[in-house]
């Protein structure tokens, strides 16, 4: 015992700068990697899926958000589900393929009016879909105004006669000369409407803090894809349009924020009286399911 406190009384100035440069070194490493560690365990490869560089970086600076402290303050409500016997569930489930199966692609609108409610109740069904944590990253811009909507055609059909001439593979350009469709889109005067669907690729807070989203592109996509379905319910027609290098053109003359990325052009209607379309046949149930 007496050795130990003779080597105490000795070397203790030596132990206790010892222990102080350990803890300092401590703190100073935890403050140094501490960030990376967390960003490597919150990592979410989800956000990189349909993000460019640019979006990619934004997302870097967003505000994130802990998904247990939301978890902890979103209230869960009862969900019941309307059920139905197996006859009536398989006459539904036929009912609907039928009328989806008369969907068609169309080019050839005529410009009879529609009910702009209509309208919005489509876009209100679209807004129906799932999303990436609920943060729903879509915007609908409804163009009903002639003169902006040949101002869209100006647009977009200045950049498809370049895709068209230059952009474009020999092969894609044959490959669409059996839907009879050249960069000139007359439709977009034609059709009542013009919706044009743009994907947020972060979240604008109430302060103007970045806000992540996650799983943007599909999750617009999935959207669009219940528009599809509730536009041909109503009885009306859509071309699926992508305006290739029109975007960011579109976007400002719309006035549609930085965040925001053109994804779709959708002219929404009803079909001339001389519409056409190609005699296609659609992929059979054993090409397109495998059962397990």
């Amino acid at each position: 015992m007496g050795v130990l406190v003779n080597f105490l009384d000795e070397y203790w100035p030596h132990l206790l700068g010892a222990l102080v440069g350990f803890v300092v070194a401590k703190l100073f490493c935890q403050r140094l990697f501490g960030g990376e560690r967390k960003r490597r365990f919150s990592y979410d490869p989800a956000r990189r899926l349909d993000l460019d560089e640019e979006e990619w970086q934004d997302q870097d600076e967003g505000t994130s958000t802990d998904p247990l402290s939301v978890e902890d303050t979103t209230e869960h409500i009862p969900y019941r589900l309307q059920r139905y016997k197996e006859k009536e569930m398989f006459r539904r489930a036929v009912e609907f393929y039928r009328l989806m199966d008369d969907r068609r692609t169309i080019r050839m609108f005529s410009d009879e009016a529609v009910p702009l409610g209509v309208v919005e109740t489509l876009v209100k069904t679209a807004g129906t879909s799932p999303s990436g944590a609920h943060t729903q990253p879509w915007t609908y811009v409804v163009v009903q105004d002639y003169s902006l909507k040949h101002r869209v055609r100006l647009i977009v059909e200045e950049e498809e006669e370049i895709n068209y001439r230059k952009r474009m593979s020999a092969t894609w350009v044959k490959d669409l000369e059996k839907f009879r469709t050249t960069w000139e889109k007359p439709y977009l005067d034609h059709a009542p409407y013009l919706i044009l669907v743009f994907k947020q690729a972060y979240g604008v807070g109430p302060n103007g803090e970045r806000l992540n989203h996650y799983y943007s592109e599909i999750s617009v996509s999935i959207s669009v894809g219940i528009l599809l379905a509730a536009i041909q319910n109503a009885g009306l027609v859509t071309v699926t349009s992508t305006p290739l290098n029109a975007g960011p053109a579109l976007r400002t003359l719309l006035g549609r924020p930085a965040n925001e990325k053109l994804l779709l052009l959708l002219p929404v209607g009803y079909p001339s009286h001389n519409a056409t379309v190609p005699n296609l046949r659609r992929k059979s149930l054993k090409d397109i399911m495998v059962v397990m």
